[in-house]
């Protein structure tokens, strides 16, 4: 474990998913105590997008930004929400000189699997429809996320792809969650690991799919095909049960003709990377470079 980060973890509160609605309080009062980043030149601007039922955003604009990208919140389909991901959105959006669309999307066990990936589908839909409106390029949307919204992010590229839906540029799926069936090493022997573990992983894939048997919307590592796909930054935690499913998913893109841009962090958890430590500085960073890269340069 990286020293910095090992020192933060007795300090990180319980949230085992038992109990949704204190996990979504303990997970906001995290993301409450981050320092805000600064907006000096951002304009930030919440709507709602229409669609069945209508979808909050919030959209953040840096000067002279061209491209955009979808962003969907972590939580494990549970907790999060526009206020928990402002610090971060604001970091990419300033970090990568892009518009940032941050999605408010349905959570689970209320709002149980396509909810969430309906609610994102339609805020690119609206997106690419609106993008003269919006001030964007067309040609430069991409998806992303972090952990469960990494998940969403996958699922919304290959129901494009399939429905021959917007165009997608970029994919950026940070410590995605993408397999429901925990049979990887990662998933059955990462069972005591900060703040994620075996249990805690199925406890979320069971609140996001109830009944319902999962399919490559919802489990996008279930998808036979991933040809066609756009290209990927893919990032990996060490102690993450979602880790071996993560670098899987990278090699069967590349596999398929994908572009892939793959980072194992060493020395790192799921979710470590909201830690001020250095390594979770170099991580943001390389998030903020590749959609700088993609939707920019």
């Amino acid at each position: 474990m990286d020293p910095e980060l090992e020192a933060f973890i007795p300090f990180l509160p319980p949230a085992d998913l038992t109990d949704p609605v204190a996990d979504r309080k303990t997970y906001s009062e995290l993301a409450g105590a981050r320092p805000a980043p600064d907006t000096t030149g951002m304009e930030i601007e919440d709507r709602t997008v229409p669609a069945d039922p209508d979808v909050p955003v919030r959209i953040y604009r840096p000067l002279q930004a061209q491209g955009a990208i979808i962003w969907s919140h972590g939580g494990g389909h549970v907790m999060g929400d526009l206020d928990t991901e402002h610090p971060l959105a604001i970091r990419i959006a300033d970090g990568a000189g892009a518009v940032v669309i941050s999605v408010d999307y349905r959570r689970a066990p209320e709002h149980r699997y396509p909810a969430a990936l309906d609610d994102v589908y339609a805020v690119l839909t609206w997106a690419a429809e609106n993008a003269a409106e919006l001030g964007i390029d067309p040609e430069r949307i991409a998806v992303g996320g972090h952990s469960a919204g990494a998940n969403l992010a996958a699922a919304v590229a290959l129901r494009a792809r399939d429905e021959q839906g917007p165009a997608i540029r970029f994919q950026v799926l940070n410590e995605p969650g993408l397999d429901d069936r925990l049979e990887t090493w990662s998933a059955r022997n990462f069972t005591e690991t900060p703040w994620l573990y075996r249990d805690k992983v199925a406890r979320s894939w069971e609140y996001y799919l109830g009944s319902t048997p999962a399919t490559q919307y919802a489990a996008p590592a279930r998808a036979t095909d991933l040809s066609g796909l756009p290209p990927a930054y893919i990032a990996s935690a060490e102690f993450d049960p979602n880790r071996d499913e993560s670098i899987a998913y990278a090699l069967r893109l590349l596999q398929a003709g994908v572009s892939v841009e793959l980072h194992q962090w060493p020395g790192t958890f799921h979710g470590s990377g909201a830690i001020p430590a250095d390594v979770s500085q170099r991580q943001f960073a390389e998030i903020t470079a590749a959609v700088r890269r993609a939707l920019v340069n």
